[in-house]
Formats: structure tokens, C-alpha cells, sequence
């Protein structure tokens, strides 16, 4: 694409022309009316920095380390399923555009290629893997296992999806994946159902809605790596995942793809960070467009954001280069945001830079 996009707002037009609808449909898409959809975006509008001034800003520094893996800043590129109908490459094209980037890729459990196979492609990235469980227990050591011994560096488990949120676009258009595309690391094709979502369909007959704390205590007891609960929406369950063991907490809606009408991911946030009280790592993910909102959230109590529908535009429109140039223009009004905040470093973004 010779005219990128100045944003990664800007992204998303060029991208839904150049996708299939129903895929794009299914990126784009939130669950029930999409009022979460839209709360997640409104939510970090609405809140307004307070920047000081006459600060030392001739360097900004935004490299951090996140549940042990060190990264180039403080942006995840967030676990999101089916990137081959993207680009041909797929996840292997998104993770070595996020490592060209210096920045850490997670993969998700339902995606077109294998974690072996992104593992060769992404060479010596940093990476994570998602893990939904599957009513197979051993097809979920088995995946575990095989994260661990590709070198991914922590497990994220998804705790929000005991069922599939109602995806109405998705519903309408019988969403299937092509012939030519599978859930790789499994082997498992998705197929259309008349009037509803192939994917609903292969969540109730495969993934596991009996999940409990127990399980929580059983992941993080089996791997070797830090595990993070993904999905969390309230200081309780916080807290319960952190007695559990777990090493991270990710503020989550779900990109709004769960349970409409919940709050935005922004407004979550303080009240999941004040109950962690920095005994795991908190993230964030949810609207995250702009370098502003990822000081909003660091200024909030957490450690990163992830980043999801941009990374699938970016894709659609240059594969693994765009990719990389998504998470450098992020890259670039982070540091434009923290230099006229007047903070110099991740360290100094703090409650006090927010407006009451």
C-alpha cells in the first residue's frame, strides 16, 4: 500500500476494502447491540491527561519487561484468532512483523498456523501463547507442552469464554473458515451452520465450560512458565487469580466479543490494579488506538496494553511490514504523548497525570 494510513484509526477503512466481508465482519465485530464495542473506545476519550511541564523529556525511555520476556515497549501484540484471512501468511507474517517491531507476540490457541510453525518463522522473538481448554484435557497438555518447548516464554488463559458471545454479524453471515484454512494447532476445520456462527458451534462441541479456579491452580502447578489469566473484569477475581499463582491478570473484554453491556476494559483497570497491589503484572486490552490511551492505561496501573484489530489491519493492508508499521506509529505518539506529558520514562506515568 503506497498511502499508509497517518493512525491506526486510519487503518481500519483501506483494511475493510480489501478483506472478504464476512472476514472482516468477523474482525470487526462486537457481541449483541455492540455497546461495549463502542464503551471501550468512548471510555479512553473521555478520560483527560493533566501533563507537567519544564520536565527533562530530551529522552523518552518506554522499554520494559512484561511477565519475564523484555520488550521494546509497552505493547503486546494481543492473541487474536484467524490470520490467514488476512494475509497468506498468516500468524507467521504477525509475528515477524511484532519481532521486527521488538515487540512480543502471542498467539492464539485458534489460529491458522502452528505454534511450531510461527516459532521458525519468528526465529528468536519473544512470544507468548493463548490457551483456551479443551474438553480434551490431554489435547491441552499437549498444546501446553508443545508452547513450552518452542520456546513461547508465558501461557495467557482465557477465563471469559465459557460460551461464545452472541456475534450477530457473524450469525448472519455463517461464518465458516475456508477450506484452505484450519485451526492449525489442532487440526480442526470450522464449518458453516445455517443461521449461525461455525465458531459458537465449535466452542460448545470442543472447548471446556466447566472451567474453575481449580484449573487456574492445575495451569499454573503443570507449566513451567508464568501464567496470566486473560478475561478478568473485577478486583475479586483479581485477587483470587493471584492466590491461585498466577503471574499476570489482563483486564479484558474480550475486544467486546463476550458479554455486551459490560464495562469498558479502561474503567475496569484501577480497581483490578489497586487489588493486585503489584503482586502480578497487570495489562490491558480494548479500543487501545492511540499513543495517548496507552498512557491512560499505564497511568492507571498497568504494566502494557495489548493491541488487537490494528495488527489485523495492518495485516490486511502489508502483511508482516505492516504489521511492523502499525507498532512503530504506536511506537511513535507514545513517545510524542509521554514527552508533552512530561515523563520522561514508564516509570513516571502515574494517577497524577490523569485530570480529576
Amino acid at each position: 500500500m503506497t498511502d499508509w494510513p497517518l493512525n491506526l484509526i486510519d487503518l481500519e477503512g483501506p483494511a475493510a476494502e480489501v478483506l472478504e466481508r464476512t472476514a472482516y465482519d468477523y474482525y470487526r465485530s462486537g457481541s449483541g447491540d455492540e455497546i461495549t464495542l463502542a464503551r471501550n473506545r468512548l471510555a479512553l476519550d473521555e478520560l483527560e491527561l493533566l501533563p507537567h511541564v519544564l520536565r527533562d523529556v530530551s529522552e523518552i525511555e518506554i522499554r520494559t519487561s512484561l511477565l519475564g520476556s523484555d520488550c521494546s515497549m509497552p505493547v503486546v501484540v494481543a492473541p487474536t484468532a484467524f490470520h490467514g484471512l488476512a494475509d497468506p501468511d498468516a500468524e507467521s507474517a504477525t509475528a515477524r512483523g511484532a519481532a521486527a517491531a521488538d515487540s512480543i507476540f502471542c498467539l492464539s490457541s485458534l489460529s491458522n498456523t502452528t505454534p511450531e510453525a510461527v516459532a521458525a518463522a519468528a526465529g528468536d522473538s519473544r512470544r507468548w501463547f493463548q490457551l483456551y481448554v479443551f474438553k480434551d484435557r490431554d489435547l491441552t497438555r499437549d498444546l501446553i507442552a508443545r508452547a513450552e518447548a518452542n520456546g513461547y516464554e508465558a501461557i495467557l488463559l482465557t477465563v471469559d469464554a465459557p460460551t461464545l458471545g452472541r456475534r450477530e454479524r457473524d450469525m448472519r453471515n455463517a461464518f465458516a473458515l475456508p477450506e484452505h484454512l484450519t485451526i492449525a494447532s489442532v487440526g480442526d476445520a470450522v464449518e458453516a451452520t445455517a443461521g449461525q456462527s461455525g465458531l459458537a458451534a465449535y466452542f460448545a462441541s470442543q472447548l471446556d465450560p466447566k472451567l474453575t479456579w481449580s484449573d487456574l491452580e492445575w495451569l499454573v502447578e503443570t507449566s513451567a512458565l508464568p501464567i496470566a489469566v486473560k478475561g478478568v473484569h473485577r478486583a475479586d477475581d483479581a485477587e483470587r487469580a493471584v492466590e491461585a499463582g498466577a503471574a499476570g491478570v489482563i483486564v479484558s473484554n474480550h475486544g467486546a466479543r463476550q458479554l455486551d453491556t459490560v464495562p469498558a476494559t479502561i474503567e475496569m483497570l484501577a480497581p483490578v490494579a489497586n487489588a493486585v497491589a503489584g503482586r502480578a503484572e497487570v495489562l490491558v486490552d480494548g479500543g487501545i488506538r492511540r499513543g495517548t490511551d496507552v498512557v491512560k492505561a499505564l497511568c492507571l496501573g498497568a504494566r502494557a496494553v495489548m493491541l488487537g484489530r490494528p495488527i489485523l489491519w495492518g495485516l490486511a493492508l502489508g502483511g508482516e511490514a505492516g504489521v511492523r508499521r502499525t507498532l512503530d506509529m504506536l511506537r511513535l505518539e507514545l513517545e510524542s504523548a509521554m514527552a508533552l506529558c512530561g515523563a520522561a520514562s514508564v516509570e513516571e506515568l502515574g494517577p497524577d497525570l490523569l485530570a480529576p
